[in-house]
């Protein structure tokens, strides 16, 4: 298989390209070419990073530079993987490889949520006008854990109240994470916290802002995921939602969150490895 950049051309690759030793973790995730017909001819590596180099770049998916495959062909594996489920699970297998190395459990116990509303571009379906924030668009509902890596993430109209938003959210998680028992919220999540425990018996704690503080103050618990927000906001592709679906908005954050996670495991990897094998 011809390798879509010369050694003559490693030079001149972009920042957003993967390393040797990042690429070595992700591509026995990646699906195998299927059984029969012609053989796979597409350099799976340069096709990631193009999609990477979307993300940062935060360009269209025509406009991708010419030494990447053709746009076509990037968008038609970004998009099977997306239906395939191939971007959930890298980016749980490296969520939990990078607690590991961190000395955390696999899974969390305790997680913050909150939402972001962002304006959306072209012809996007499921939007709506968030009055709070006074931005027509769509809301990203994320539940981090004390890390600040995403356990479950949703993307919806930001016409729905954050307390209904939050609701697939919770149950998503109420028989993929039993471990997860408490969550941290904003005050305006209150409204679910009895029906939070009497459905998925576990607990929603507020974080109240002290009253007699004026202006801005970091919050306790709140502040990661914030974080996570601004991590997110690296990637120029989540400057707006430019995406028709939400099922796309929601796999380029997670596509986000595995370049990230990526990184810091082949850092760590050089500390860990005598403890690990990921």
């Amino acid at each position: 298989m011809k390798p879509y950049f010369t050694k003559a051309e490693i030079a001149q690759r972009y920042p957003t390209d993967l390393t040797d030793e990042q690429w070595k973790r992700l591509e026995p995730y990646l699906p195998s070419a299927k059984p029969g017909g012609r053989p796979r001819t597409v350099d799976l590596r340069g096709v990631t990073d193009a999609i990477l180099y979307l993300e940062r770049a935060g360009c269209a998916w025509r406009l991708l530079p010419h030494d990447f495959p053709p746009w076509q062909t990037v968008y038609s594996y970004f998009r099977k993987w997306k239906l395939d489920g191939t971007w959930d699970r890298i980016h749980d297998i490296f969520c939990r490889s990078v607690r590991l190395l961190s000395g955390r459990e696999e899974q969390p116990s305790a997680g913050i949520l909150d939402s972001q509303s962002v304006k959306t571009a072209g012809k996007a379906e499921d939007k709506g006008y968030d009055a709070g924030k006074k931005i027509s668009g769509r809301k990203r509902h994320l539940l981090v854990d004390t890390l600040g890596l995403i356990i479950a993430v949703v993307v919806h109209s930001a016409g729905v109240q954050d307390y209904d938003g939050a609701r697939p959210i919770l149950e998503k998680i109420r028989k993929t994470r039993p471990r997860l028992k408490l969550i941290w919220a904003d005050y305006v999540y209150r409204p679910l916290i009895d029906w939070f425990k009497s459905h998925c018996g576990r607990t929603l704690e507020i974080v109240r802002r002290p009253a007699n503080v004026k202006g801005f103050q970091v919050q306790p618990r709140r502040w990661i995921v914030e974080r996570t927000f601004a991590w997110l906001g690296r990637y120029r592709r989540h400057s707006k939602d430019y995406e028709t679906l939400t099922a796309s908005s929601e796999a380029h954050i997670k596509i986000a969150m595995i370049n990230l996670m990526l990184k810091r495991i082949t850092n760590q990897q050089l500390t860990w490895s005598t403890k690990t094998n990921f």
